[in-house]
């Protein structure tokens, strides 16, 4: 190493050195569906040791990905929330602006849910019922293997089963993990149930890709932002409406929200935790190894979030409505997220 590195090097440390003393507080950012609990460990984090209790914002899992990757120093930050695994193009954008080392933690499971008030009926839908209501171009009503502007404007154009009720859907916007893995588990699983859309996956991915996973723009999906806790007061006040978030916020909201039957299976605890459930996803957070030991606690804050005591059956987590990994799993990403070993690239 010629010596111009090396004192780059020492200068890029010690700049995050000096910065980190107007900083003694960890910065989380990331998936408004993590955000309920990361928020629960950062309190008891904050009672039960001599740190600070860490700062949280919701920013949506995309959103959280752009602010960690976009550099090492105290103005970014050190850790990131995620409803959905890492991208490769966000892995790539980390290394690029020198966040070279990063611990991905697999905390556990949660549904999306599909819900509205119980001031209207349940609703049973199929994942092809959602995705013919929501898709952008779907298959010609007429016949034919051809792909139409959406012209459903009821569930009852989509299904003659379903209520005579206008097509209204409030969900989270594209920055979301949230939408990201309803889009790739809801959407996609209901399109390829028309054989001839499947069958493009093989011959143009990213033209299946954008046909499965397109949402309408015609008013019919309404992007509510970040705030899940908006989307459930204006289900509350729009029995119409349906709504689409992490399963905790349908569990914390059970006494004003009902879950949508999806494809036969209810959205609980136990469909989700055994797989059942169709619409199911992982949930992660990511940790920029190039701040520990310089902003205080991060270590610790690892360590309390991967404890029996915070994410295992019997803790505090799971009573807010995080689904725990399997005993096996637990014990695996609790060693490797307290080792913190560096991830490689999620390819």
């Amino acid at each position: 190493m010629n010596k111009s590195v090396i004192a780059i090097a020492v200068l890029g440390t010690l700049s995050l050195s000096s910065q980190a003393m107007a900083r003694d507080t960890i910065n989380i950012v990331g998936s408004s569906t993590v955000f309920p609990f990361a928020t629960t460990v950062a309190e008891n984090f904050g009672n039960a040791t001599e740190f600070n209790t860490p700062k949280i914002e919701s920013t949506g899992s995309g959103g959280g990905m752009k602010l960690f990757c976009a550099g090492v120093g105290v103005e970014h930050p050190d850790v990131t929330n995620a409803s959905r695994r890492m991208k490769v193009s966000e892995f790539e954008q980390c290394q690029e602006n020198g966040v070279e080392e990063i611990t991905e933690v697999k905390i556990g499971y949660d549904g999306i849910a599909v819900a509205n008030s119980k001031k209207a009926p349940q609703l049973e839908l199929s994942l092809r019922d959602l995705w013919l209501a929501l898709a952008k171009d779907v298959p010609n009503p007429k016949g034919g293997e051809e792909l139409v502007a959406n012209p459903y404007k009821t569930w009852k154009d989509v299904n003659p089963d379903l209520p005579d009720v206008a097509i209204e859907v409030l969900g989270p916007p594209p920055t979301s993990g949230t939408r990201d893995a309803f889009a790739e588990i809801a959407m996609e699983g209901g399109c390829k149930t028309f054989d001839w859309i499947a069958a493009m996956k093989k011959e143009d991915k990213n033209q299946y890709k954008a046909v499965c996973r397109s949402v309408r723009e015609d008013g019919a999906y309404v992007e509510a932002g970040e705030n899940d806790n908006l989307i459930v007061q204006k289900l509350d006040s729009n029995p119409d409406a349906l709504g689409v978030f992490g399963f905790s916020f349908l569990d914390q909201n059970a006494d004003k929200l009902q879950g949508t039957i999806i494809d036969g299976v209810e959205p609980t605890f136990d469909n989700i935790a055994s797989g059942d459930y169709p619409v199911s996803r992982s949930l992660y957070f990511y940790v920029k190894n190039a701040h520990v030991g310089t902003i205080p606690g991060i270590q610790e804050y690892v360590t309390a979030f991967t404890s029996e005591n915070a994410w295992g059956p019997d803790g505090y987590l799971p009573s807010k409505g995080l689904i725990p990994l399997p005993d096996d799993m637990r014990a695996t990403v609790a060693k490797s997220s307290q080792a913190l070993e560096p991830m490689s690239s999620p390819k």
